[in-house]
């Protein structure tokens, strides 16, 4: 059964409601607060997946970028300027040396050569006379002496004419293919026109460079592999000079090598393989582990529980791995994903511990 209560009791039911209400709500948020405090207040640790740092063999070879060098080359320019009357370039045929290609035009020449052999032969003459008049006291000695100057002269002016001719004609400096022409006779050329080349393909030559790290395993004597293009196979290749000097620019040194069974087309691509030495055990780490810096390159190792960053040295690159060899140890565990979210000195959780393989592949997918 229900009783009315009072204005004023019903007032102070009330109120004792919401005084209850408050107090309640207070311990809940305390409780959780308790709780959250047991907890941790820090971040929520980044989920990583982590390598061991374990020694791998590897296969301690140098891949560089080369080009396809001729034994000998050059470019065919006329000397001297002057219209073409005589062109023997056979495109792609094989000459022996000292082959006429061209001839310029050289009339004028050879008006002028004649004309000092004749002034050589009168002179000739003179000096002849005087020297006679001379052994009798017929002349001075100055008169003599002019006329020997004419035939000294002359005879200078007649090898100059005879090197200007000879530079009309243009040969075959060695034996060699000639390239393309590019005159056609008739036409008048400079010495800055091309007028053929010839490249000599009976040895042919590998150059590439090398980082300036590397010049301790570069020897003259010393063999490579040479591989012309993707489906060819690989060749020797013997080391035969080094550029004394390393480029200043991009601190490579550059290296010639001879080709084995020579064949190739000058100015190719080739990629060389360089041996620097026996395999050797190394620890090697997935490439997307590795943070670039300005200066140093770095790896997230987890240390109790936190993610630490440390300074590493690399070595030699593989297709998808490459080698520490200084800043790591073996043991180590190496974060190889969630790079990007591990902070230093922040827990992180370990979802699973990889093998390196299992690591690369899912970094190719």
């Amino acid at each position: 059964m229900l009783t009315c209560l009072t204005g004023s009791s019903c007032s102070f039911v009330v109120v004792s409601l919401c005084l209850f209400s408050f107090t309640s709500c207070k311990e809940n948020a305390d409780a959780a607060n308790k709780s959250k405090r047991q907890s941790g207040n820090g971040p929520n640790p980044t989920i990583v997946d982590v390598i061991v740092a374990t020694p791998h063999s590897i296969e301690n070879k140098i891949e560089a970028n080369g080009s396809v060098v001729a034994n000998e080359y050059v470019e065919l320019h006329p000397e001297i300027s002057g219209r073409i009357v005589y062109l023997n370039v056979p495109e792609g045929a094989h000459v022996p040396k000292g082959t006429v290609i061209a001839r310029i035009n050289d009339a004028d020449l050879q008006a002028t050569l004649e004309k000092s052999k004749a002034q050589l032969e009168l002179y000739k003459k003179t000096e002849e006379r005087a020297h006679k008049l001379l052994d009798i006291n017929g002349i001075n000695e100055a008169d003599y002496d002019i006329a020997v100057n004419n035939v000294k002269s002359t005879q200078a002016d007649i090898d100059y004419t005879e090197a200007q001719l000879d530079k009309t004609v243009i040969r075959a400096p060695f034996d060699g293919v000639v390239g393309l022409r590019q005159v056609s006779p008739g036409a008048y050329v400079t010495p800055a026109n091309i007028i053929a080349t010839v490249q000599q393909l009976d040895k042919i030559k590998v150059d590439f460079t090398l980082p300036e790290q590397y010049t301790s395993v570069i020897r003259k004597g010393g063999l490579v592999d040479i591989q012309l293009d993707a489906t060819g196979g690989r060749r020797k290749g013997l080391i035969v000079a080094t550029e004394p000097q390393i480029n200043l620019s991009s601190r490579n040194l550059k290296v010639r090598a001879l080709m084995e069974n020579g064949q190739g087309h000058p100015g190719a691509f080739v990629k060389v393989y360089v041996e620097a030495g026996l395999d050797k055990k190394a620890i090697m780490v997935p490439t997307n582990c590795i943070i670039p810096e300005d200066k140093n390159n770095q790896v997230i190792i987890v240390k109790q529980g936190k993610a630490q960053l440390v300074n590493v040295t690399t070595g030699v690159r593989e297709a998808n791995n490459i080698e520490i060899t200084k800043g790591l140890n073996p043991g180590d565990t190496i974060v190889v994903t969630g790079v990007l979210f591990a902070r230093p000195n922040s827990p992180v959780s370990i979802r699973s511990v990889r093998s390196l393989d299992s690591a690369t592949m899912s970094q190719n997918q």
